[in-house]
């Protein structure tokens, strides 16, 4: 049953403009913080050596010749079968992303713990094209506190998002950037966590603008409740094994 207030096309223009006057406030808000983030102070960064396709790589070498790196933190643990979910649904909005940033001296990359063998095949078939690099044999995934050694998962303490939180899960989320200057030094610029990098899900932009919004209104009251890898849409609702359940969209 209908139960939201109808108005007149006159009472919802002034509706409307009153809260275009808030959107407008927040986009300026929006990029106060983006300047501030770009005077954030910056920290050097120690070689790191990755597994990809094309061979052993630096962190470095991982900027293919530009001077801006950004790394996705997916969530792919060494035993699992299949990557997050949740990564998952923000690497299919990525990827169209993928045709334009290379052109403006940016680079990508995913980072996992999972063995190569396993990014590969999971990538084929998801079908994305963007480099993915294992961390199986490093420390990167445990210096950017998304994976979590035995001891931190026994004490359930773990670093996460800036804080110490309650232990959830042995791989977590997040994006990080990188800087490297006309010497080869890198330096990690900025990182975000949890619901921090959803902006990069355009389908949550998208549903916003709706009247029902995200709808996620449980059981997890996140993402889970309704996100599919791309190619189980058409599948029974059990058929997924729900490995690596995301909690980006846990608080914040």
């Amino acid at each position: 049953m209908q139960t939201h207030r109808i108005a007149s096309r006159d009472e919802w223009l002034a509706a409307r403009k009153a809260h275009l006057a808030k959107e407008r406030e927040l986009t300026r808000l929006r990029d106060k913080l983006n300047a501030e983030r770009r005077e954030l102070p910056w920290v050097r960064v120690k070689t790191y050596v990755f597994d990809t396709r094309d061979g052993k790589k630096t962190l470095a070498q991982l900027f293919e010749g530009r001077s801006q790196l950004i790394v996705q933190h997916f969530m792919f643990g060494p035993a699992w079968e299949e990557g997050c979910i949740g990564c998952s649904f923000a690497a299919d909005h990525i990827e169209s992303a993928l045709l334009h940033i290379p052109h403006h001296d940016v680079s990508f990359v995913r980072i996992s713990r999972a063995p190569l063998d396993r990014l590969e095949a999971y990538r084929k078939r998801m079908g994305w094209k963007s480099l993915w690099a294992s961390s199986y044999g490093n420390d990167f995934n445990y210096d950017f506190h998304v994976s979590f050694t035995p001891e931190e998962v026994a004490g359930k303490k773990v670093y996460y998002n800036y804080e110490l939180r309650d232990f959830e899960a042995d791989e977590l989320s997040g994006v990080s950037v990188f800087y490297k200057d006309a010497n080869g030094e890198v330096f990690h610029t900025y990182s975000t966590y949890a619901r921090g990098d959803e902006l990069v899900d355009t389908s949550y932009m998208l549903l916003d603008m709706t009247p029902k919004g995200r709808n996620e209104t449980g059981p997890y009251y996140n993402l889970m409740d309704w996100v599919k890898r791309h190619d189980e849409y058409a599948c029974d609702e059990g058929s997924s094994s729900g490995r690596g359940s995301d909690v980006r969209t846990s608080a914040a």
